[in-house]
């Protein structure tokens, strides 16, 4: 015969025959079901609310390692092994793995040359920007997105979204973020070699602005990893999840997940489980 009791609940179980069964005398039953909950139990009950309110302020989106680093930073000691171990089967984060990326680089414009090769380290802000563009499906047609990312935060510096893919695209991107992070020259801007990036009144716009110019190898992704893995998180954490009647709708959707949650909220791994917002002011605190 099998039993099934609940703590604290006695009526509803035949109590007598279960400690027969279990060879236990019913005062220590009793007495065991009277007894207070144990520190590490309340423990974790406390833990689970405050991995409830993180997991649902990052919009379902943290798995164990971006939990465990926000409760750290609210004062709470515990491991990531037991974070991930009370969010078990209770708060899964929610992603999809398809991503899809084009570029056209089939034109007739010479590549600048790579000044980045793959190394995506920058020693201060607006030392090195990387910008790339994707699209995104509404009911009314597509949306395109152009973003510029500052390889030390990985903050998006700057970005522009429009029903049509041209070089004004990019350009007014890059303008934003001129005027975002007040610069004066100095930087490396980086992309692929797609047709925006490549034409004559793009290229002429850098230098009027003195921006060097760094392209990737045709057809090499890894080559301007840092975009595409935002856009990948863009496209798998959010717009995937969401379906867009019309370009307004969409235009809000992606305004709120960059300058609201991307930006200020959304911890990185790459940069110690901070956001991009946070990983700038700890900089300057330290300086």
């Amino acid at each position: 015969m099998k039993f099934l009791f609940v703590r604290g609940n006695r009526s509803e179980f035949p109590v007598g025959k279960m400690c027969q069964v279990l060879k236990v005398s019913r005062s220590g039953f009793y007495d065991w079901n009277s007894r207070e909950k144990g520190q590490r139990q309340m423990e974790n009950e406390m833990l689970k609310e405050k991995i409830k309110e993180i997991f649902n302020k990052s919009r379902a989106l943290y798995g164990s390692p971006r939990v465990h680093a926000e409760l750290k930073a609210q004062g709470y000691s515990c491991s990531e092994n037991r974070v991930a171990r009370l969010m078990r089967g209770k708060f899964v984060a929610k992603t999809v793995k398809m991503f899809r990326r084009t570029t056209n680089s089939d034109h007739k414009y010479r590549p600048a040359p790579d000044l980045i090769h793959q190394n995506f380290v920058a020693p201060a802000p607006n030392s090195i920007w990387t910008s790339d563009i994707t699209y995104i499906r509404t009911l009314e047609g597509w949306l395109y997105l152009a973003v510029v990312l500052d390889v030390y935060s990985r903050k998006v510096v700057g970005w522009s979204m429009s029903e049509r893919l041209t070089k004004e695209l990019v350009i007014t991107a890059v303008s934003n973020a001129i005027i975002r992070r007040k610069i004066a020259g100095d930087v490396i801007f980086h992309s692929d070699q797609g047709v925006q990036y490549a034409c004559d009144v793009f290229r002429s716009f850098l230098k009027r602005n003195k921006i060097k110019q760094s392209m990737s190898r045709k057809g090499i992704c890894y080559d301007n990893a840092i975009t595409e893995s935002f856009f990948h998180t863009l496209k798998t954490e959010h717009v995937y999840f969401n379906q867009y009647i019309t370009r307004r709708d969409a235009r809000q959707s992606i305004f709120d997940y960059i300058e609201v949650f991307y930006n200020r909220e959304r911890r990185h791994s790459s940069i110690g489980y901070l956001s991009p917002d946070q990983f700038e002011r700890r900089a300057i605190t330290v300086r």
